[in-house]
């Protein structure tokens, strides 16, 4: 066995530099390009952060009124696009044809200059405004219903219930749902992020590194957590019965889905803010059940860990899933919309590694054998 040091899955590395993101976790704050997420969230929409990341700076007036109009008139798809759509198995998951479909929408971008290795992605947008379309397509599709067509007049996120639903949201839901996206359109050097880097350090296309992006959310061990959470919630049923279980699942050696986080040591902010919106839609259904038995989980869960002076706190997931449910999205589309929130972070990502691009190319500590002999395979 070798003694050379390293660092198995790249943990504590660093791959790069970045302007993009913070991630203090020591503190449990967060920042996109130097503004912290609570300021972003109270004074801004998901279109100006996405301009924000793809841009390095907030827009004024004029630079974000062209910016959003073009990214609304962006959100249509062709009709081969919803045909693919409409014949996706049925039992196949929907990351399985966002991954496919942002392949699939290089083939319809407007400028044939765009086909470019280097093409300018901010110029199509669409793999961060058409992926919200693609996502309430299927689920129209899915369940038996028509394509609706994106309206201009609504803000990312309320546009994105309006066409899964046929509905204009309430201005609680739409803006909560605008947040959202916000709070999860990006998060520093994480699995998927890093994967549409190194794919983006072959100059390759920006679809290609935002589909593997997606291949790599679609993992267990990155995306899918909240949905686990919601799995928690109804297993748990009642908020009396929260502390048994969780005291239960912890003796078993088991995780309580939601709680603790690679890089924070403190509560991830995204789920104060979370939290809070959860509290809101609560209030507004009449309905605390959810909230309260993710109440009780945290503290049951937080008295086990003080005992032990582990500071493991929930992260965004803990709370996202129930404010989805709230907002009348079904579990299926929970890592779907990770994903549709995600892209402005990848794709930001993408342009940041190509302004002083080096090609990834770690080594492997190489721990088999060596000459070994071959033995004929009529002696084998």
């Amino acid at each position: 066995m070798s003694n050379v040091e390293y660092s198995k899955g790249l943990e504590g590395v660093i791959a790069a530099e970045s302007r993009i993101c913070k991630v203090d976790g020591e503190n449990g704050k967060l920042y996109y390009e130097g503004y912290s997420i609570d300021d972003l969230v109270e004074h801004c929409n998901f279109e100006e952060v996405t301009y924000l990341l793809l841009y390095g700076e907030l827009p004024n007036e004029g630079e974000f009124s062209s910016f959003q109009s073009h990214m609304r008139a962006s959100r249509d798809l062709s009709e081969p696009i919803r045909r693919m759509i409409q014949e996706f198995p049925n039992e196949n998951h929907p990351m399985e044809l966002l991954q496919s479909v942002v392949a699939y929408l290089s083939g319809y971008v407007e400028h044939k200059i765009q086909h470019s290795a280097h093409c300018n992605c901010r110029d199509t947008l669409h793999q961060v405004v058409q992926l919200s379309t693609v996502v309430a397509a299927y689920e129209r599709y899915k369940t038996g219903h028509g394509y609706i067509r994106p309206s201009k007049s609504l803000s990312h996120g309320s546009n994105f219930l309006f066409m899964l639903t046929g509905a204009e949201p309430g201005e609680l839901e739409g803006r909560i749902m605008d947040d959202c996206l916000i709070l999860h359109a990006e998060h520093g050097f994480n699995a998927s992020t890093f994967t549409a880097r190194v794919v983006a350090s072959t100059i390759s296309t920006c679809y290609s590194a935002i589909s593997a992006a997606i291949g790599a959310l679609f993992g267990s061990l990155h995306g899918g957590a909240n949905e686990k959470v919601m799995a928690m919630v109804d297993e748990i049923g009642e908020p009396s019965n929260a502390a048994g279980w969780v005291n239960r699942t912890l003796d078993e050696k088991r995780k309580v889905m939601g709680m603790g986080h690679r890089v924070y040591k403190a509560k991830d902010p995204r789920a104060v803010i979370m939290e809070n919106y959860l509290y809101q839609l609560s209030e507004k259904h009449g309905d605390f059940r959810y909230y309260e038995i993710l109440k009780e989980v945290e503290r049951a869960f937080r008295d086990r860990m003080e005992e032990k002076g582990k500071p493991i706190y929930p992260n965004v997931d803990f709370f996202s899933g129930a404010v989805y449910r709230l907002l009348g999205i079904p579990t299926r589309l929970f890592t779907p919309i990770f994903a549709m929130a995600r892209a402005s972070g990848w794709l930001a990502h993408v342009l940041e590694q190509r302004e002083d691009n080096r090609i990834y190319r770690p080594k492997a500590l190489y721990v088999g054998e060596r000459d070994k002999t071959v033995i004929p395979i009529e002696q084998r």
